[in-house]
């Protein structure tokens, strides 16, 4: 029996319409009189799902007892004996009731599909195995149900069933999706909009790679070595020239005149390790191609033109961008060109763009064969040695000690020298050996010895072919012995790039520790960096390691320049030319840690100055109003109590006890919050850390409020926090009371917690005019009001004394929009560990 045909409608999130889409689908085969039944689909009260299960067959469904209740599932054994030609089952990634068959309803529908039943049914992305800890780490929610997500990638066909995250919140706000008195807090949880923009991303992107899996396939199943050109993918070929930044520049264009376009460059290096390409230059480009959004690859190969089709094939490429050549004119004779040969055997289907660039015909050196790595001086002696003293030493004892052991074996005893010497010291003494060897057999153990002529005809070949066979053992010992040494360099000038460019990315390395590897990775005494000015300025140390570090290029052993006024200069022996290409590399990092730390310095001496200003200036205009009103209404009070002209009735001086009291109080607020700003910058805030239960302290931090001003909501059931209880109390004080400052009258404002993974949220949502979004980030500044008011109770300091204090406690504090209007503020607050009962609370100092 042919086995059934799976398709899925896949979600990005709940609610966008999976449901509804496989209901449409199944009225459109029904229409066309397909067997269609609905074997189980959860319409969740929503009744415009509701209203789409009219006209269709539905299976009963299989009611199960389980702890005292009665829960219903598919009955997988009705819809097999129904055998309808097409079932449909919502919610692929469901858990069974204990009692039923099969633990998963995905085994239910495998169930189906291989008795032959088309299903079609519907999972979320968030329910793939393999993005469980992915969607965790978004939503803060361990997904329990999941299927395998070689089950989904099995469906004969997947169709995405998407929506933008503001479409789908207001579907959740007119109630489409949750019953009302959930959509509050659904908003506020799951469905954020960096939540929901994040799982979509998440599904676009299995999808795309499922759809890349399917053309893959099909393409190999169909035998398809030509091109298809689904999506603009363009390959630069780089030389490691200056060129290579026109070329990049020029595919970026290309790739966006076209959908989808993707640049990917490369540089392909021979495999003996040979290049002529600066590192410097190839790191700016990886830079380059990086910054316009495509991709950089290293491919090794001795084909190039070989190599950089096969890399274009085999990515899919449908065009190749290269530079045209800076060879001279009668360089050609060496050959056509890799431009000329690319284009030449690239074929109909991938078109090749020949750029023209500044560089064009000045000339560049041609690749030489390699020299082979040197061998040491040790070396050399033990092989010269091998190759001129061994044959002497050996016929002394063959012609004293073993003088019959023959000529054959005779011959193979000199083989074996001229392979020792070839070990030892390479190509050159093992062919001295060789002919020092032939010339001993014949003289002493050829007949007639002690004679240059030879008797015996077969004695002749048989030298002759000692000696081709000497000479050529010893070419191919020569040459694996250097071909290894050759690879033990790169690989250790490999590891060194890639810590080079490790520190990079990281932006780790300081110009000092960067300079002490250098030292240490060629062994010098010392290693600095050199500057000046111009031309004719005096060389300054920028940094140095080791002891007596050179002061001028003059004076080290070896000096690389790095642009035309900076130098790094080392002491200690000179090195050999191989070893410059690494050290070239070192030298271009030394003068990108020096330029940044530069810049950072610079930027920080910016920012203090900045900050200390605009402080400074925001604290003169807080006082010359902020403070100077209530000192002015507690004078004026004053001075009338005191004053002999007026007789004050008791209703009066109440009123003037109450302005003073008023002022006084308003006095200390802000004199309070301007001190534990400056407590904020200068860093001396103390917390003590320990656990805390929220019920304890958020209630007394609403003591200054109106008392109906504030409904509570902490569920005894959460988490301990590790907090200080008096900062947390002061910041979700100064929180609260902004709420209720902008709520409208008759609208309390809901302090709610909850938790949610290994954090606790706290939520103070009022129902007041709410803040842009581009204001957001700056209400939590120092000095800030809404509206940058002029007037006013306070001087904008309690959200930035709230985030600080947040902060140094370990939390976050973020605003976000309230769903129906308003400004919710939400605390994040790290939950306190597991402990052993004696261990004890933990405190951390942070100044002092």
């Amino acid at each position: 029996m042919a086995r059934g045909k799976l398709r899925i409608y896949l979600g990005a999130a709940p609610g966008v319409g999976k449901t509804y889409a496989m209901l449409s689908e199944a009225h459109r085969r029904v229409e066309r009189g397909t067997d269609c039944v609905v074997a189980f689909v959860e319409h969740h009260r929503r009744p415009r799902t509701e209203v789409m299960l009219h006209g269709l067959e539905q299976m009963p469904r299989k009611e199960i007892e389980y702890r005292d209740s009665v829960f219903t599932e598919m009955d997988v054994d009705a819809v097999l004996a129904r055998r309808p030609q097409v079932a449909l089952v919502d919610e692929l990634a469901h858990t069974n009731i204990p009692g039923c068959r099969n633990a998963k309803r995905w085994q239910d529908v495998e169930e189906l599909l291989a008795a032959g039943i088309d299903v079609i049914s519907t999972v979320n992305i968030q329910h793939l195995e393999s993005l469980g800890d992915v969607v965790e780490s978004i939503t803060g929610v361990r997904q329990q149900e999941t299927v395998p997500d070689e089950v989904v990638r099995r469906a004969d066909q997947i169709e995405l069933v998407d929506m933008s995250p503001e479409a789908l919140r207001r579907r959740m706000a007119h109630g489409n999706i949750y019953k009302p008195d959930k959509v509050d807090a659904a908003l506020s949880n799951y469905f954020r909009p960096g939540n929901l923009t994040a799982l979509r991303e998440l599904a676009l992107l299995w999808v795309a790679d499922r759809v890349d899996a399917y053309l893959t396939e099909y393409r190999s199943e169909h035998r398809v070595s030509t091109i298809w050109g689904s999506r603009e993918r363009i390959v630069v070929g780089l030389t490691g020239g200056p060129e290579g930044r026109t070329l990049i520049r020029r595919a970026a264009r290309l790739a966006e005149k076209g959908a989808g376009g993707e640049v990917l460059a490369v540089y392909i290096s021979r495999s003996d390790g040979l290049t002529s390409a600066s590192p410097k230059e190839l790191a700016v480009q990886r830079t380059l191609v990086e910054d316009l959004g495509g991709t950089f690859h290293h491919v090794v190969g001795d084909d190039i033109p070989a190599a950089l089709l096969d890399f274009a094939r085999g990515v899919n490429a449908t065009q190749i961008v290269l530079g045209v050549s800076r060879r001279k004119a009668w360089q050609y004779v060496f050959g056509p060109g890799v431009g000329a040969t690319v284009a030449r055997d690239s074929g109909p289907d991938l078109d090749v763009h020949l750029i023209t660039h500044d560089e064009v015909g000045k000339g560049r050196g041609l690749p030489v064969a390699a020299r082979g790595a040197r061998l040491g001086r040790a070396r050399l002696i033990w092989g010269w040695l091998a190759g001129i003293a061994g044959p002497l030493l050996l016929t002394w004892l063959l012609s004293s000690v073993l003088p019959q052991v023959g000529l054959a074996n005779d011959m193979l005893l000199f083989l074996t020298m001229t392979v020792a010497a070839a070990l030892l010291g390479g190509l050159f003494p093992a062919l001295t050996s060789a002919v020092v060897g032939s010339a001993l057999l014949n003289w002493y153990f050829t007949p007639p010895v002690h004679t240059w002529t030879i008797a015996d005809p077969k004695n002749i070949v048989a030298i002759a072919v000692f000696f081709g066979v000497a000479v050529s053992v010893a070419s191919v010992v020569d040459l694996a012995a250097r071909r290894t040494h050759q690879a033990a360099r790169l690989r250790a000038e490999s590891e060194i790039l890639s810590f080079l460019a490790g520190n990079v990315l990281r932006g780790e390395t300081t110009l000092e520790a960067l300079l002490d590897r250098v030292r240490e990775t060629f062994s010098m005494e010392s290693a600095a960096l050199l500057e000046r000015e111009n031309d004719v300025a005096p060389w300054t140390c920028a940094g140095s390691a080791g002891p007596r570090p050179c002061t001028t290029p003059d004076a080290a052993d070896v000096d690389v320049p790095v642009g035309d006024h900076l130098t790094l200069a080392l002491s200690g022996r000179v090195l050999p030319a191989e070893d410059r290409r690494v050290l070239a590399a070192f030298a271009a990092q030394a003068a990108v840690v020096l330029d940044r730390q530069r810049l950072q310095q610079k930027a920080d001496e910016a920012k203090a100055l900045a900050e200390g200003n605009r402080i400074r200036t925001a604290l003169l205009a807080a006082v010359s109003h902020d403070l100077r009103t209530p000192l002015a209404g507690i004078k004026a009070a004053v001075t009338s109590l005191r004053s002999d002209d007026v007789e004050w009735s008791e209703a009066d001086q109440g009123e003037f006890l109450a302005a003073i009291e008023e002022g006084a109080d308003r006095l200390d607020h802000l004199v309070g919050n301007l001190l534990d700003m400056s407590r904020l910058q200068t860093g001396t805030v103390t917390p003590i850390i320990r656990e805390t239960d929220l019920d304890e302290v958020i209630p007394m931090a609403l003591g200054g409020v109106p008392e109906d001003s504030v409904d509570l909501d902490i569920p005894e059931t959460l988490p301990m926090v590790d907090v200080d209880r008096g900062l947390l109390e002061r910041s979700v004080a100064n929180v609260v009371e902004n709420a209720v400052k902008y709520s409208p009258p008759g609208e309390p404002v809901l302090v709610s917690a909850s938790a949610i993974a290994d954090r606790v949220e706290v939520r103070v949502v009022d129902r007041g005019p709410g803040v842009p979004d581009e204001a957001k980030s700056r209400i939590f500044e120092p000095f800030q009001r809404y509206g940058d008011s002029p007037r006013g109770a306070g001087v904008g300091l309690g959200l930035a004394v709230a985030r600080g204090f947040a902060e140094a406690i370990g939390g976050t504090l973020n605003a976000e929009d309230t769903p129906g209007g308003g400004l919710t503020m939400v605390l994040t607050l790290p939950t306190a560990p597991q402990r052993r009962p004696e261990e004890p609370d933990r405190a951390s100092v942070v100044g002092t």
